[in-house]
């Protein structure tokens, strides 16, 4: 039962760091301003993490974990396209939950060097497994083969779009961070619509373009 309430605690703990660097930012938030949301003693904190980049690893590892798993299921469901479009999708939901480490990204990496090498390392895995989801769509014939030589490229500004598109958004927003991040995934895919095939922008209009339409 011991084990149990440890358990508990060390995710209330990141629950709340979640919470408040989200609201506050990572360099606002000590651990006696973590403790004193929780109602709890700093020592009890400090028993858990014993600091702050011990606690933002810990929330790293989270978040590299809900994104593997997000990686996984599109191998499980529907077509190659589907699948980016729902990864793309669960990107901008992740984001938003975890919106104050892309805000915060130079920072933490500067500071935190065991961060910034699993940072790098993670990088690198999706990376490599958005491309391999790209050539699965090119061989399912969704996107025209010349994509092949531009998958790069791609891949690069996709991902700066996905580390750097909370920190413009909130940057160009005159009321402040929005409630939800919903335009990243819909410029990602304007980035990939002159290379779809008229299979591939049938399936766009689909799954994209039509669900917008419905939202409004």
């Amino acid at each position: 039962m011991k084990k149990k309430t440890k358990i508990d605690t060390k995710q209330r703990i990141m629950d709340t760091a979640i919470l408040l660097f989200n609201r506050d930012g990572v360099q606002s938030v000590t651990s006696r301003h973590i403790a004193k949301e929780m109602g709890i003693s700093n020592g009890n904190l400090d028993y858990h993490f014993r600091n702050k980049e011990a606690l933002l690893l810990a929330i790293y590892e989270q978040m590299r974990a809900e994104m593997s798993d997000s990686y996984r299921a599109t191998d499980t469901v529907g077509e190659s396209f589907e699948q980016i479009h729902r990864l793309l999708l669960h990107l901008e939901s992740f984001q938003y939950k975890f919106r104050f480490f892309n805000l915060d990204v130079l920072v933490i990496a500067r500071t935190y060097p065991q961060i910034n090498r699993l940072l790098k390392h993670t990088i690198q895995i999706r990376k490599e497994q958005m491309a391999d989801m790209l050539q699965q769509a090119i061989a399912d014939g969704f996107f025209i083969q010349a994509t092949e030589e531009n998958i790069r490229q791609l891949l690069l500004s996709i991902r700066i779009i996905i580390t750097f598109w909370l920190s413009h958004e909130e940057l160009v927003s005159d009321s402040g961070p929005k409630k939800q991040n919903t335009g990243m995934s819909k410029h990602i895919w304007q980035l990939l619509v002159p290379y779809m095939t008229e299979k591939g922008k049938a399936m766009y209009n689909n799954l994209v373009e039509n669900a917008d339409l419905i939202k409004k």
